[in-house]
Formats: C-alpha cells, sequence, structure tokens
C-alpha cells in the first residue's frame, strides 16, 4: 500500500521508472505563430507545403522532453515517462493532479482534495458496464457520447505512450475501460481503444495499463478482451500497427500463451488453421 505525506497525498510510487526514451513520432505541431500550425492544433490535416520540414523539427524538439514530472492520481503517485500536449496551463508542471473516476486535470493540490472529497458525483466511468468479475469490472465508451472524459483519458495516457497521435479526435473510437472495485469505486486500471469502422479490421488501435498496475496480468486481459469482442462480431482481428515496445512485448506474451495452451491440448491428428485459432 502507498504511503502518504503529511498533506494526505501519495507519495511517489516505487515501480514506475520509465523506459528508455525513444524519439517522438508524433505529428503535432507546437509552434503558435504558424497558421497551419493553429489549424493542426485544433485537429486539422496535414497538407504539403515548405513549413512541413521545419515544424516537424520543431515539434521534435520540444517533445522529446517530458513536459510533466508526476501525476497524482487517487492512491498513487506516478512519474510520467513521456510529453504529453496538456493544454495551457497544464502542460509544463513538476506534479498534475487527476480525479480517477471523471479524469478532471488540476494544478492545486487543494483543489484536487476538495475534488475527490466530495465535489466529484462520480464513482466509475461514464459509459455501460459490459463485464463484471469478482472485483473487475469494464466500461464501454462511445468516444462521441463521451467526448470530454475519452479526450481526458488520451492525455493522461500519452504520459505513458511514446507513439501516440490521437488526443482529441475521439469520435470514431470506442474506448474499453478496465477497473478495479471496491468499496469507494471503480479505480481505472487501463484501457483500450479500437475504431469504429476499420477497412483493415483493426481490433484495437491503443492499449495501455498504467504503470502502478503493471505486472498484473492486466496486459493479457486486455488484451484477451478485444479478441472476444472480435469473436462476438463474427470476424478475426489484429491490433493496429505499428505496435509500442511495450504492446510487442504485451502481444508475444499473450499469443505464447495461448498458442502453447492450445497445442497442448491439440491431437497429433488435427489439422489445425490460423483462422480456425483466431476464432476460438
Amino acid at each position: 500500500q502507498p504511503h502518504h505525506n503529511k498533506e494526505g497525498l501519495p507519495t511517489p510510487y516505487a515501480n514506475t521508472t520509465a523506459p528508455q526514451q525513444q524519439q517522438q513520432q508524433q505529428i503535432v505541431p507546437a509552434s503558435s505563430n504558424n497558421n497551419n500550425s493553429d489549424n493542426l492544433l485544433r485537429g486539422g490535416n496535414w497538407h504539403g507545403n515548405s513549413d512541413l520540414a521545419e515544424l516537424e523539427a520543431e515539434h521534435h524538439e520540444i517533445t522529446k522532453v517530458k513536459n510533466i514530472s508526476k501525476i497524482i492520481m487517487g492512491r498513487y503517485t506516478v512519474e510520467a515517462w513521456y510529453y504529453s500536449p496538456f493544454p495551457h496551463p497544464y502542460n509544463q508542471l513538476d506534479s498534475l493532479y487527476i480525479c480517477e473516476y471523471c479524469l478532471k486535470y488540476m494544478r492545486k493540490p487543494k483543489f484536487y482534495l476538495k475534488h475527490c472529497s466530495g465535489e466529484c458525483p462520480h464513482r466509475c466511468p461514464p459509459g455501460n458496464e459490459i463485464y463484471r468479475e469478482n472485483n473487475i469490472s469494464v466500461y464501454e465508451l462511445d468516444g462521441k457520447d463521451h467526448r470530454v472524459y475519452c479526450q481526458n483519458l488520451c492525455l493522461l495516457a500519452k504520459l505513458f505512450l511514446d507513439h501516440k497521435t490521437l488526443y482529441y479526435d475521439v469520435d470514431p473510437f470506442y474506448f474499453y475501460v478496465i477497473t478495479e472495485v471496491d468499496e469507494e469505486g471503480a479505480h481505472i486500471v487501463g484501457y483500450f481503444s479500437k475504431e469504429k469502422v476499420s477497412a483493415e479490421e483493426y481490433n484495437l488501435a491503443c492499449i495501455l495499463t498504467f504503470p502502478q498496475y503493471q505486472k498484473c496480468g492486466y496486459g493479457k486481459f486486455i488484451i484477451s478482451l478485444s479478441y472476444e469482442l472480435s469473436k462476438r462480431e463474427g470476424k478475426p482481428g489484429s491490433p493496429e500497427k505499428p505496435l509500442s515496445d511495450l504492446g510487442k512485448i504485451s502481444y508475444r506474451s499473450y499469443w505464447t500463451h495461448v498458442l502453447l495452451t492450445l497445442f497442448a491440448e491439440q491431437k497429433g491428428d488435427e489439422n489445425i488453421q490460423i483462422k480456425d485459432i483466431s476464432l476460438m
């Protein structure tokens, strides 16, 4: 259990060291002196122009260093790993305070404590609860119906994901939020998102288990859930490429476990196909 300091806030979580920093791949320009940049920050698309290389270089310089040192969320203080484009004045802070139920972010501990001690009416994510077993619940959210929550979730997730470009355009996605439930409420553990309509039949766009809950088996559970949803839709699915480094590790671990278990149960004269495996 985490310890608390004299202000009633949790002390830093011990096992949240960031992986080796890698070059950022997002294309979200940060310059406010360029009209094209302003449009892009509002969600516009890139168009070929002579300033593209300059904007990319400027963006890389700004985003290669994380802008928020740590977050305080629920019982934990967690070190951030990467840059995330939180809006001003929340984008250059030593500590960012986040409500684990509604994902509202705050700068000051007094506002955070006031919010969590009575102002916030929520004790679980919005959306529909689609799964419950023991103390685990999963909620399905439509990005269009729960836009603010999903945008806040993306900004929060970017603190721990190196390669992620989705921040504000959440309408075309479903979000599946995994929670641990106790007498206080449903505490967010991780999530994955997927496109509502995917021409490539991707069943997962982004996946994250928050650092304080990693190495507890949630990664395999989230991946298994994404495939179970695909099976209910009657079609095989695949995660969106390229996978992040942590995503590769999670998927290799998951499929190693699944395939070895499956092959151990098969008879030698059975001829099993890859498509059969995907629909099991």
